[in-house]
C-alpha cells in the first residue's frame, strides 16, 4: 500500500474536532471577506483568447485603428413603407445621439445628409435617368402636394387633374397607381384598419438599384459596463425606451430591432439567467438524493454539503488572488468543484459506513477509512490538479484560468475533505449504517466478470474500434453563434439581416498600410470569385459623374419651381378637409361617369370613399390626412435634397465618413464582402481562405470565428497531450509499474472515444460550451479508475460488490446528475454541455465498473478490501 500523509491528519482532526471546525470557520470567513473584497467578473467574450495570438493581434489592431467600430450596437429599422423606414431611421438616431449617457457615437451607415444629396449619383447612368424620369412624369401631382402637403392638397390635385381628363387634356393613366393606393389607404381609416402608405412606392423608378429601401440601420457604440452581466442592457433599454417614445411600433407601420456583438452577448447572457432557478433546483435536489442512497444518513449528507460550501468559498478567494477576475469560463470551477468535491465526500462516507458495518467506532472509522483511502485520494487530487494545470501554457485563457482556479478546489476539496468532514462526522455522530454497504447481490455479476472475462474486453475493443472508425464524422461547430438561441430578439435579427447580401454581418475587415497597398489589395480581392464585391473609401465617390450630374441637375431646374413653390398652404381645418374631400369626389365621379378613361372602377370608389370621408368623423379625416402628409414630408424633403447633388471628390467627403476608412496616419479599412450564401459555414470558410490569400492583416467574424475555432481546438490538443503526459508520469512515479499506469489510463482513453462516438450517432457537434466536458471526463475517470486500480494492487476481489463500487457509482450519479440538470437550460451552449456531460459520465462509469474490473484481473496479493 502506497503511503499517504492523510492517515495522520484525519487522526488530528477526529481527535480535535472543534478546533478543526473553529479553524476551518476562520479560514472561511477570510475567504469571504477576500471574496467581497476582490470580487471582479468580465463578460469581455475578447478577454477568453490570449491577445498574444496572431489573428488577436490583428484584430487589435484593427479595433485600435478604428475604435469607433467596436463593441458596436446594430438598430435595424423597418417600415411598411420607405417613408416609415426613413422617417423612424432618422428621429431615432437623433435622439440616441443626444443620448450621451448611454452612447458614445450614433451614426447611419445608410442615411444622412451626404448619402441623402449624393445618393442618386451611386447608381447607373440608366438609373439616374429612370428616377429623374419618374419624377418628372409626376410633377402634375407633385406640384399641389408641395404647395399643399395635406389631404387637402391630394384631393386638389386629383380636382385638377380630373378637369384636365374632362377636358381631353390628360388621362388618368400616369396615376392609376396613386388612385388605387388613396383608395385602399381611405378604406382601411374608415374599416379601422390603418394601412401604410407611400409616396416614393408611388413615384419611384419600377427598376433600378435606386428603389427606395425600407430597411434603414443605426450603428450606436454604447457605454459598456463589463462589471456587470449584461454589459449593455442599459444601451439596448435606451433604444427599446426611444423608440416607444416615438411610436416606432408595429401598430404605427414600424418595426425596431436591435443586434450587433452587443446586444448578442447581453442576449446570451439573458438567455442563461432565463431558467437558472429551475436548473439549479434539479441540481441541488438530484446532488441531495444521490447523497442520500449513498450514505443513507441525513447527518452524513449534511456534512459533505457544508464541507462543499466552505470549501467552494475557499476556493473562490483562491481563484480571485490567483487570478484577479473569474471570466464567461473560468466561473464553471463552481460546478467542478462540486462535482469533485462530492465524489471525495462520498469516498470517504461510503468507506466510513464500511467499516461501521464491520463493528468499528466512529473514530476508529474514520482512521481505517483514511488508511485505505489515503493514497487513492491523494493520487486523483493529484491527477486532476495536473489535468487541469495543462490548459496553463495554451492561448485559451477563459479555459487555462478555469485550470489554475479547478486545480486550486481540487488542493481545497482534498485539504477539507480529511479536515473538516472527518471533524464534522465525530461532531454530527451519525447512527450505525443500515443494510449492506456495497453491493452483495452485484456478487453474480463479477464471478460473471471473472468467467467472461476476455469477451468483455473483446466487446470494449470492438467498441472502440467502431468508435475510432466514425471519428471523421464527428462535427466541430466553433461558430459562437450556434450557441445561442436563435429565437431570440437579437439572434432572430442576425439571421434576418444575413439573408441580406448589402447588409451581412459576415464580412471581412482588411487593415493596409496606406491608399496605394489599398487599392493594389482591392484589386486583387475583387477578382476572386468568393468575394462579391470590395468596399473603401473611394467607393463613396460615385463613378462617372459627369454623365450623371447632368441629368440629375435638368431634373433639378425642371422640377425646382414644383418642389420648391414659393407660398405653401397652412395647415387644413376640418371643414377645409370636408369641402375638399366633398369637390374631389364629385369631379372624380363626373369623370368615371363617362366610362371612357383606363381605370374606371378605381376612380369611381375612390370617389366613393372620399365622400364616406367627409361625411365621417373629424378624427377618420385627421387619420387619413396623417396617413398621406407625414409620408408626403419625407418624399418632398428626399426629394429636395437628392435634387442638389454636387460633384464630389475624396477632399468632399465628410470627415466622419473619411474617418470609418482611413486613420489619420494613412492607414486604409477595406471591407470586404462574400459571395454565394452568407450563412452557409462552407462559404464563409473558403472566403476567409481566399480573402487570407491576398493578405493576412485580415479581422472580422468570419475571421475570429475560424481562428477562435483553431485556436479553441489547438489548446485542447495541447493540453490533452500534456495532461496525459503529466498524469501518466504522475501515476508511475507513485506505482512504479507501467502496467497499472496503463490500466488506470486506458478505460479514460476508453470513455473518451465512446463518448465521441455517442455524438456522431445522436448528431451533436462538438463546441465552444460541450468541449468543457472533456477535462472534467479526464478528471473524474482518473479519479475512478485509480480508485479500482489501488484497490486491485491492494488484493481485492469481488469490486463490484464492494463499498467502492458503491462510492463510485453514486459519485458518478451525483456529478451526472448534477451535470446533466444544465440539459434544460434554455441556453443551447449549456444544453448541450450538460448532455455531453451526461453521454462522457455515463461511459466513464459503465468503463469504471466493467472494464475496468475485466481489464485488472485476478488481484496481485491477498485480500484487503471490502
Amino acid at each position: 500500500m502506497v503511503r499517504s500523509p492523510i492517515t495522520p491528519i484525519v487522526a488530528a482532526s477526529v481527535r480535535r474536532p472543534w478546533l478543526t471546525i473553529i479553524l476551518v470557520l476562520v479560514l472561511a470567513a477570510l475567504a469571504l471577506s477576500v471574496t467581497v473584497d476582490r470580487f471582479a467578473m468580465t463578460t469581455d467574450t475578447a478577454e477568453l483568447i490570449s491577445p498574444n495570438v496572431e489573428w488577436r493581434q490583428r484584430e487589435r489592431a484593427m479595433e485600435q485603428a478604428f475604435p469607433q467600430l467596436r463593441d458596436v450596437m446594430l438598430v435595424m429599422v423597418d417600415g411598411a413603407t420607405p417613408e416609415l423606414a426613413e422617417d423612424g431611421a432618422s428621429r431615432l438616431a437623433a435622439r440616441l445621439a443626444a443620448d450621451k449617457a448611454h452612447f458614445r457615437l450614433v451614426t447611419r451607415p445608410d442615411g444622412g445628409d451626404f448619402l441623402g444629396r449624393e445618393g442618386l449619383l451611386f447608381g447607373s447612368e440608366q438609373d439616374v435617368r429612370d428616377t429623374t424620369a419618374a419624377l418628372v412624369e409626376a410633377q402634375p401631382m407633385l406640384g399641389p402636394l408641395a404647395a399643399d402637403p395635406s389631404l387637402r392638397g391630394v384631393a386638389g390635385a386629383l380636382s385638377t387633374i380630373a378637369d384636365g381628363v374632362q377636358a381631353g387634356q390628360v388621362t388618368f393613366d400616369g396615376i392609376d397607381k396613386p388612385v388605387r393606393a388613396l383608395g385602399d389607404a381611405a378604406d382601411g381609416v374608415l374599416s379601422g384598419k390603418p394601412k401604410s402608405f407611400s409616396w416614393q412606392a408611388l413615384f419611384a423608378a419600377k427598376n433600378g438599384s435606386l428603389a427606395p429601401p425600407t430597411r434603414r440601420l443605426i450603428l450606436a457604440q454604447p457605454i459598456l459596463d463589463h462589471s456587470a452581466l449584461m454589459s449593455g442592457e442599459a444601451a439596448g433599454d435606451a433604444v427599446r425606451s426611444a423608440a416607444a417614445a416615438l411610436g416606432l411600433d408595429a401598430a404605427h407601420g414600424v418595426k425596431v430591432q436591435l443586434t450587433g456583438e452587443v446586444p448578442l452577448a447581453d442576449e446570451e447572457f439573458g438567455t442563461l439567467q432565463e431558467n437558472i432557478g429551475l436548473v439549479g433546483l434539479v441540481m441541488f435536489a438530484a446532488m441531495l438524493l444521490t447523497l442520500w442512497f449513498a450514505t443513507r444518513s441525513v447527518r452524513l449528507v449534511a456534512a459533505i454539503l457544508t464541507t462543499i460550501v466552505l470549501g467552494l468559498l475557499v476556493t473562490m478567494a483562491a481563484g480571485l488572488v490567483a487570478v484577479g477576475r473569474f471570466n464567461l469560463i473560468s466561473v464553471a470551477f463552481i460546478p467542478l468543484f462540486v462535482g469533485l468535491g462530492v465524489d471525495f465526500g462520498i469516498q470517504i462516507c461510503v468507506r466510513y459506513n464500511a467499516e461501521r458495518a464491520d463493528g468499528a467506532s466512529s473514530d476508529a472509522a474514520l482512521r481505517q477509512a483514511a488508511a485505505a483511502l489515503g493514497a487513492p485520494l491523494t493520487l486523483a487530487a493529484g491527477a486532476i490538479f495536473l489535468g487541469f494545470g495543462a490548459f496553463l501554457p495554451t492561448a485559451y485563457v477563459g479555459i487555462a484560468e478555469l485550470g489554475v482556479i479547478a486545480g486550486l478546489g481540487m488542493i481545497v476539496a482534498l485539504a477539507l475533505s480529511v479536515t473538516l468532514l472527518p471533524a464534522l462526522v465525530m461532531l454530527f455522530r451519525p447512527g450505525q449504517p443500515r443494510g449492506d454497504v456495497g453491493f452483495a447481490a452485484l456478487a453474480p455479476v463479477d464471478r460473471w466478470l471473472e468467467r467472461k472475462r476476455a469477451m468483455v474486453l473483446w466487446g470494449f475493443a470492438i467498441a472502440l474500434v467502431a468508435s475510432i472508425a466514425i471519428l471523421p464524422w464527428v462535427s466541430f461547430d466553433f461558430n459562437p453563434l450556434h450557441l445561442r438561441n436563435p429565437d431570440a430578439p437579437a439572434m432572430r435579427a442576425l439571421a434576418d439581416l444575413t439573408r441580406d447580401p448589402d447588409r451581412t454581418p459576415n464580412t471581412i475587415d482588411v487593415l493596409a498600410a496606406n491608399p496605394t497597398d489599398a487599392r493594389m489589395i482591392a484589386g486583387k480581392l475583387s477578382r476572386l470569385p468568393e468575394v462579391a464585391r470590395v468596399i473603401s473609401l473611394d467607393s463613396f465617390v460615385p463613378e462617372d459623374q459627369q454623365a450623371k450630374l447632368p441629368i440629375i441637375q435638368d431634373a433639378a431646374l425642371l422640377l425646382d419651381v414644383t418642389i420648391n413653390p414659393l407660398d405653401i398652404a397652412a395647415p387644413p381645418t376640418d371643414a377645409d378637409l370636408v369641402a375638399s374631400l366633398s369637390q374631389s369626389a364629385a369631379k372624380l365621379r363626373m369623370v368615371a361617369a363617362n366610362g371612357q378613361q383606363p381605370g374606371t372602377r378605381d376612380v369611381l370608389r375612390l370617389a366613393t370613399l372620399f365622400d364616406r370621408l367627409a361625411r365621417s368623423t373629424p378624427q377618420k379625416r385627421a387619420e387619413m390626412n396623417a396617413a398621406v402628409s407625414q409620408p408626403l414630408d419625407v418624399m418632398l424633403g428626399q426629394i429636395r435634397l437628392a435634387l442638389q447633388a454636387t460633384a464630389i471628390t475624396r477632399a468632399d467627403l465628410p470627415v466622419e465618413l473619411a474617418r470609418d476608412w482611413v486613420t489619420p496616419d494613412g492607414r486604409v479599412r477595406l471591407q470586404v464582402f462574400p459571395s454565394g450564401d452568407s450563412n452557409d459555414n462552407g462559404v464563409i470558410r473558403r472566403f476567409r481562405t481566399a480573402v487570407a490569400s491576398v493578405t493576412p492583416a485580415i479581422s472580422g467574424l468570419p475571421v475570429a470565428t475560424q481562428a477562435a475555432a483553431n485556436t479553441v481546438a489547438g489548446a485542447f490538443v495541447q493540453a490533452g497531450i500534456l495532461a496525459f503526459l503529466l498524469v501518466s508520469a504522475l501515476l508511475f512515479v507513485v506505482l512504479r509499474n507501467l502496467r497499472e499506469v496503463a490500466f488506470t489510463l486506458a478505460p479514460v482513453v476508453l470513455s473518451i472515444f465512446l463518448t465521441l462516438g455517442s455524438c456522431v450517432l445522436i448528431g451533436q457537434p462538438i463546441n465552444f460550451a460541450n468541449i468543457i466536458a472533456f477535462p472534467l471526463l479526464f478528471g473524474v475517470g482518473v479519479a475512478f479508475h485509480i480508485y479500482f486500480v489501488m484497490a486491485w494492487r491492494a488484493g481485492a476481489t469481488g469490486l463490484l460488490q464492494s463499498s467502492l463500487a458503491r462510492a463510485v457509482m453514486f459519485s458518478a450519479l451525483a456529478t451526472g446528475t448534477a451535470f446533466g440538470s444544465l440539459w434544460l437550460s434554455h441556453h443551447p451552449g449549456t444544453a448541450s454541455m450538460g448532455e455531453i456531460l451526461m453521454i462522457s459520465l455515463i461511459w466513464t462509469l459503465i468503463c469504471a465498473l466493467i472494464f475496468e474490473p475485466a481489464l485488472l484481473g485476478p488481484p496481485r496479493r491477498e485480500p484487503a478490501w471490502r
